[in-house]
């Protein structure tokens, strides 16, 4: 019965998609008072190192290509090569904005890519179950992302400050990463964003530019993006409370 199941699970794994993790990784961290937010420590890692170990311990990753500004590729690389990472990695110039870093990174991935995971290098709280469960989700869907639903009252205002609307926020969802895709629809979809000269803060909305569906599916709280130096302080906490449980 063991070699039967054995078998059955080898040929589950030989059909199972090729999925690239693509890293945006290219911002210019403006709010984190002129440092480099994932060169920064978090409990004695870099952000970035954090968010790769991440993506390295997911079982459905097969390969991860991160997307670096110019003027920090050997020092992004470096960190690559230190991490004592098992998954084929590789480190590409990224873009001006986003769309283009992470259309660059797909340019690059493995031919045999099906599946595209891309996710916000500064979101290293990620669990590497969270990614698998999103990899399995976007299987099925060929567009997914996480979120979490928005908890606080949003107002709508003009440039005066003036509010013009108060969406009901049961409709509300705050969008983490990692979003993943079906290959050849991201690449569609950004490239049409980028000739449209279209400015998109998530890879989602170059999907729905296309008409295409795109689904939610429930985040985790824990996974927030390192933007400012209290999401700093508050992921190191997030941390130490892990290491007690």
């Amino acid at each position: 019965m063991g070699k039967i199941w054995n078998k059955l699970f080898g040929i589950r794994e030989k059909h199972r998609p090729f999925c690239t993790a693509i890293v945006a990784a290219a911002g210019r961290s403006e709010r984190m008072n002129g440092e480099n937010k994932l060169m920064m420590d978090l409990c004695g890692e870099p952000v970035l190192v954090r968010t790769l170990r991440a993506l390295d311990q997911s079982a459905l990753v097969n390969e991860i290509v991160v997307a670096a500004r110019e003027d920090l590729l050997l020092d992004v690389a470096d960190l690559c090569s230190k991490a004592g990472l098992s998954k084929p990695i590789r480190v590409i110039k990224g873009g001006e904005t986003r769309t283009a870093s992470v259309l660059a990174a797909a340019t690059e991935v493995n031919p045999k890519t099906e599946l595209i995971a891309v996710h916000d290098g500064a979101r290293p709280l990620v669990r590497p179950e969270m990614i698998d469960a999103m990899i399995r989700r976007g299987e099925a869907t060929n567009a997914v992302a996480p979120a979490v639903p928005v908890t606080d009252t949003v107002k709508i205002a003009d440039e005066s400050g003036r509010v013009t609307g108060t969406p009901d926020r049961k409709t509300l969802f705050a969008v983490q990463t990692p979003q993943v895709f079906q290959a050849s629809i991201l690449k569609a979809a950004l490239t049409s964003a980028l000739e449209a000269g279209v400015e998109l803060t998530d890879d989602c909305a170059a999907v729905e530019r296309l008409g295409k569906e795109v689904y939610l599916t429930p985040g985790d709280p824990e996974n927030l993006k390192i933007t400012t130096p209290l999401d700093l302080a508050v992921a190191a906490s997030i941390l130490a409370q892990r290491a007690e449980s």
